[in-house]
């Protein structure tokens, strides 16, 4: 069973909440980030800022207590306020393209250790102990972790009903997604969605499990505190059939050593070879990968058999493309750490690559079809971990849209 609570989140006041709200720190260029740092004196920014700013001439301790002192800065100044009472939150990112719906709520770290919320990406610890620091400084939190619950009919329609009530946000921001927020007071309305919850046996994390792991790590350091909030992270709760996952495409920087032609002839071994030249192509199906090479688009079609003794694992595509290609052949051991590979998301065009490896950064480029939500949850079902970037998934939450204290 799934526990969530209702938390006393601090959120910005509505006639600022466009401008307080930021993307994640990290999706700004140093240009955009100088701007808004110039033009903006009440985004959400000047927080997190003094977490990377002179990070080279600062102990972390001091870049932390930056951080902790710039949020109370901005509550006492009122950009920042408390709710008066413990709350959920539906919340709603419309694009273009998309639109996305989901419960903000607490979530239980006894859930996450006891696998109730099951994880489907390994984590780096010093990225754990590096958050779990943050988290110890600052006392605050405001990137929820995505997890998705199955498609329910009920909550689907607690949804739809709750949704034709007023706002308390409803903007737009200059990445033309509209963002709305509602929220969820009523104690009938909270013991409902507690309850509710409660009957589904599983949570899947969808994108967050550095998060995750620093909150549980904060908590086994802390929990003789006594600090309830230490008990559990905030999440932004999605149905399963709402998430859109892409792949991450991967870039090589060289053939390591090899003539294009040998290479070739090694990936003919495993791959059926098709040239497309100019066409922008894309794997339209599972064991299906694209390549860029020399000015021209190939299709490589995996050569697999049905076979009941192959793993869940290395039926995955980027497991197969590791297994086949990036390691025996172009000898990248370490996806995360080796420099010679990069990342770029599927919601890149194709073009983008192209580009890249067309201006002499890189060598090669591979196109992987994305996983599904099925295969995420096959996958952490039977405790087994994705290759590193095998999928970017979204939605992406905005920074200092609901805050959550510890």
């Amino acid at each position: 069973m799934a526990k969530i609570i209702p938390f006393k989140a601090v959120r910005p006041t509505a006639d600022k909440v466009a401008l307080v709200t930021c993307r994640t720190y990290d999706d700004y260029s140093s240009a955009e980030l100088a701007a808004w740092l110039s033009f903006n004196p009440y985004s959400f920014l000047h927080v997190i800022n003094p977490a990377y700013v002179y990070s080279q001439k600062i102990t972390l301790d001091k870049r932390f207590k930056g951080v902790a002192h710039k949020y109370q800065d901005f509550k006492s100044d009122e950009i920042l306020i408390e709710e008066d009472k413990a709350v959920f939150y539906l919340y709603e990112i419309q694009s273009k393209n998309q639109k996305f719906t989901g419960i903000i709520a607490g979530t239980s770290v006894i859930d996450y250790q006891n696998n109730v919320i099951k994880k489907h990406e390994d984590t780096l610890q010093y990225r754990v102990e590096l958050f779990k620091d943050y988290l110890h400084q600052t006392h605050f939190n405001t990137e929820p972790v995505l997890i998705t619950y199955p498609d329910s009919t009920e909550i689907n329609s607690f949804i739809a009903l709750r949704k034709q009530s007023k706002p308390i946000y409803d903007f737009s921001t200059t990445n033309k997604e509209r963002h709305i927020l509602w929220k969820i007071d009523t104690q009938s309305e909270i013991d409902w969605l507690t309850e509710h919850f409660e009957k589904i046996p599983n949570l899947y994390i969808a994108d967050g499990h550095h998060r995750s792991a620093s909150a549980e790590l904060l908590f086994q350091e802390d929990q003789h505190l006594g600090n309830p909030n230490l008990n559990y992270f905030m999440s932004f709760l999605i149905a399963e059939s709402n998430v859109k996952i892409y792949e991450f495409n991967r870039l090589i920087r060289d053939l390591n050593g090899l003539s294009k032609e040998v290479f070739i002839q090694k990936l003919a071994e495993n791959f059926i070879i098709k040239v497309k030249d100019q066409e922008l192509w894309k794997p339209q199906n599972k064991f299906e990968f694209g390549m860029y090479l020399e000015g021209r688009f190939y299709a490589l079609f995996y050569k697999h058999e049905s076979n009941s003794d192959t793993s869940l694992l290395e039926n995955l595509d980027a497991q197969i493309l590791y297994d086949k290609v990036l390691h025996p052949l172009l000898g990248i051991e370490d996806l995360r750490n080796d420099e010679r590979i990069d990342y770029i998301s599927g919601k890149q065009s194709v073009s983008v690559i192209k580009d890249l490896i067309d201006e002499g950064e890189f060598e090669v480029g591979f196109m992987l079809y994305p996983s599904d939500i099925n295969e995420i949850k096959t996958l952490a079902d039977n405790n087994l971990i994705m290759p590193p970037k095998s999928t970017y998934i979204e939605p992406k939450f905005r920074s200092g849209l609901v805050v959550y204290e510890l």
